[in-house]
């Protein structure tokens, strides 16, 4: 293999690559990217086998076909170092050699022919929805997801596309945040996505994209890009009967005034006490007795008595960085039950603090 590329292409597409790689064990193949150029186009791969990504272009100059592997981390160090312009990668032996003027460096590689497959997305199953409409649900309820939960199932987000909307549902046991969108298919299958996927999505694409499945696999394409996640196996919990069925109190606040006075609180401290009156909320810190942080809201509460609700301020102010609207609306039933916050289609079920 021979072939020319600008550093600024060969770096974008390294950086993009990162987040696959095998990063704790360097021995194994997965930590390396595979390179291929053929037929005038380079395409670059990486994998840890949970999570893999695809990237062609045609910007490179291909002199010779061929295969390379090189360790992921140390070519994207030895690209960023080197100056505008092109990049030779040459592959000499068993290793792979990159050149820019008078700087030469050279990593091992494993034999390409061993490096893991990718599931085909041909004869797949597709899911039609509106891809960007998706995306953005996917950022909303990514904060929610939980992470390193020995129950698997909640280290990812549940799709959940019933007949006539697509529930998207993230849970950490504390908070259950979930948005929907239209079903205009016929598809109707649930299925859970790992974090790190979720995350990698959101980062990877902005335009509607092709999205594809298995039992054990989700694949989304777009134009240069392929990328497969493994889904987990498990079975989500019942989140429908965690959402109230119907609340007490339902109040229409001002997101900005109740992100500014949150803010305010968790100077001192992330767990705050909210006394709603018939005029105001008052907001105040919980927890260190020699300090202490207190604002309030005036706004009519439609309270006749007052009703103290203690709160992980991180849940609400996760829920309100993700909404597009001026307003939005809570619900509480008991100080001691869950409550639920909604703006439009998105909304998180929030357990409170007992005290």
């Amino acid at each position: 293999m021979r072939l020319a590329v600008a550093k600024s292409t060969l770096e974008s597409l390294l950086i993009n690559l990162q987040p696959f790689l095998e990063k704790k064990d360097t021995s194994q193949i997965t930590s390396h990217v595979l390179l291929i150029a053929s037929e005038n186009r380079l395409t670059a791969k990486a994998t840890d086998q949970e999570i893999g990504l695809k990237i062609e272009t045609e910007h490179a100059s291909i002199q010779l076909d061929g295969k390379a592997t090189a360790n992921g981390k140390k070519l994207l160090d030895i690209v960023r170092i080197l100056k505008e312009g092109d990049i030779i990668l040459e592959t000499i032996e068993d290793t792979l050699h990159i050149k820019q003027e008078h700087s030469k460096f050279k990593l091992p590689m494993f034999n390409a022919e061993e490096f893991p497959t990718f599931p085909e997305v041909d004869n797949l199953p597709s899911i039609e929805l509106d891809s960007m409409q998706l995306i953005q649900m996917f950022k909303k309820v990514s904060p929610a997801i939980d992470t390193n939960n020995p129950k698997y199932e909640l280290n990812g987000a549940l799709l959940n596309i019933k007949e006539n909307e697509i529930d998207v549902v993230g849970t950490d046991t504390r908070r259950l945040a979930i948005g929907k969108i239209p079903n205009e298919s016929d598809t109707t299958l649930s299925m859970i996505i790992p974090k790190k996927a979720i995350l990698e999505i959101q980062k990877l694409f902005f335009d509607q994209i092709e999205i594809h499945y298995d039992e054990t696999n989700l694949i989304i394409t777009a134009p240069g890009y392929y990328f497969f996640t493994r889904l987990i196996n498990g079975k989500y919990p019942d989140y429908e009967r965690i959402i109230p069925k119907s609340v007490k109190h339902s109040l229409t606040l001002p997101k900005t005034m109740i992100i500014e006075a949150i803010r305010q609180i968790t100077t001192i401290s992330q767990e705050i006490k909210l006394t709603f009156e018939p005029n105001a909320i008052i907001f105040k810190s919980l927890g260190d007795e020699n300090s202490e942080a207190v604002t309030e809201v005036d706004l009519e509460t439609g309270f006749e008595e007052k009703f103290v609700l203690a709160v992980n301020s991180k849940y609400l102010l996760d829920f309100l960085s993700h909404i597009d609207t001026e307003t939005f609306t809570m619900g509480l039933n008991e100080p001691n039950l869950p409550f639920i916050v909604q703006s439009g289609n998105f909304s998180t079920v929030i357990m409170p603090i007992i005290i």
